[in-house]
Order: structure tokens, then C-alpha cells, then sequence
């Protein structure tokens, strides 16, 4: 058995690694002109973050540490959330009548953020903006003091100005359009939700529906087997702030 002593370099090098390793956050911002719900759902085997989800007023934001080993999952918005007669619901974005979600997914149409972090040998930490799922605010995120490929990526575009009539999702007030649905969630076929003989990179294509997000918002996924490369990389990044509006 080794002493104690012939231990201890190896115990102050797992140290000296240990401290060398900057905490990362996770910030939501809502910069809406209206309070969002922010849901948090992680991928199967990782934790709930905040219980996945909370109220958020206009102009604030809110911050947490991520887990410090590899954590993977979504972050969106509700919009349109009431508690009445002890019921929690939201017009777009609702994870089962939940004010916190606790691993539940959300009701389509929703803008998503997506993450994979503290993954690979320099501690990278991967994330993209989706809207295959549709799209009901505006969303970016931006990464702070991380390393190599970090851009700012998402949708800075208002899509519920302009979503074609056969997507639009309206709830209150005054049956205003609420969110803008994919083509899949609208009509369902196997083509458009890449489903089944669909299912593949040389099958799964871009749709007229789709083509509609990408126009606006190049820079997210808008299909399933969309370009691989909208998703990156950042080394180490400090922060990653998810904003909703602008």
C-alpha cells in the first residue's frame, strides 16, 4: 500500500485540475415586453435545473450554475401562462399544466435552445437553436469567454408577424397569433416529421414549411437531419445566456 506521503503530489495535481476549472452558468434573460415561463428539460440521466422552470418578469433575468460533469438538454419559453381555479397553463410551451416542469417536455410550437455541456477533452460545451419543433419568441444564445468556435446563434426575428395562416396557433388575448407551428406539427405526415422511411439524412428534407424558418432565421435548425453544423462547439465557456426577445 502506498504512504500518505507518496500520495499527496498526486492528490495536489487533482487539485491544482480542479480549481483550474471555471464554474459555468446558465442565464436566462427575458427581454420581452410581457413575463415568460423559462422551462428547463434535461436529456435522459441528467438532473432537472430550477426544478425545470419558473415565472420570469419583463426585463429581469436569472442565474444558475450548471452542473459541473457532463449535462445535456432544452431550454424554451412558455408564454401565455394563468393559475385559475388552481389550474397552471400556458398557450404555448406547456409541460402538463406544471409551473415547474421536473423533466417534462413542452407543447409545440416552441423556440428551443439546445445543450450539450462539459463534453470532449477541452471542456467543450455544444449548443444550437431550434425551431423543428416551431417557434413562439425570439431567442439567442451567446456565449461569454469561451474559447475557439462561440458565436451567437438563433432567431432574432418576431415569425408571429408573419407565419403563413395554415401554421398559426392564436390564443388570448383576442385570439392574437401565439405561436407558429412546424409543418409537422400542423399536418403531421411522415415526410415532413421525418418519420419512418424519413427517417434519415437522404430522406429527410427541407419543406416549403421549413424553408419559411430558415429564411428568416438561418442560423437554427428548422428539419430534423438539418446541416449538423449549426450546432457548435465553444472551449470553456464562462456563461451562456439564453435571451428571449430583443
Amino acid at each position: 500500500m502506498a504512504s500518505p506521503l507518496s500520495l499527496l503530489p498526486i492528490f495536489l495535481i487533482l487539485c491544482t485540475l480542479t480549481t483550474n476549472v471555471a464554474p459555468l452558468f446558465l442565464t436566462v434573460v427575458n427581454n420581452c415586453p410581457f413575463t415568460v415561463w423559462p422551462a428547463i428539460q434535461p436529456n435522459a440521466g441528467h438532473p432537472a435545473l430550477e426544478h425545470g422552470g419558473f415565472p420570469l418578469n419583463s426585463l429581469t433575468h436569472r442565474s444558475f450554475p450548471a452542473p459541473s460533469s457532463h449535462w445535456s438538454g432544452r431550454i424554451w419559453a412558455r408564454t401565455g401562462c394563468t393559475h385559475i381555479n388552481g389550474r397552471f397553463s400556458c398557450a404555448t410551451g406547456d409541460c402538463g399544466g406544471r409551473l415547474e416542469c421536473n423533466g417534462l417536455g413542452g407543447d409545440a410550437p416552441t423556440t428551443l435552445a439546445q445543450f450539450s455541456l462539459h463534453h470532449g477533452g477541452n471542456d467543450l460545451s455544444s449548443y444550437g437553436v431550434s425551431l423543428v419543433d416551431g417557434f413562439n419568441v425570439p431567442m439567442t444564445v451567446t456565449p461569454h469567454e469561451g474559447k475557439g468556435n462561440c458565436p451567437v446563434v438563433g432567431c432574432k426575428a418576431d415569425l408571429l408577424a408573419t407565419c403563413p395562416q395554415g401554421l398559426q396557433v392564436k390564443g388570448p388575448p383576442h385570439g392574437a397569433v401565439v405561436g407558429c407551428k412546424s409543418g409537422c406539427a400542423a399536418f403531421g405526415t411522415d415526410e415532413l416529421c421525418c418519420r419512418n422511411h424519413f427517417n434519415n439524412p437522404q430522406t429527410c428534407r427541407a419543406t416549403s414549411y421549413s424553408e419559411f424558418f430558415k429564411h428568416a432565421c438561418p442560423a437554427t435548425f428548422t428539419y430534423a437531419h438539418d446541416n449538423p453544423s449549426l450546432i457548435h462547439e465553444c472551449s470553456a465557456p464562462r456563461e451562456l445566456k439564453v435571451i428571449f426577445c430583443h
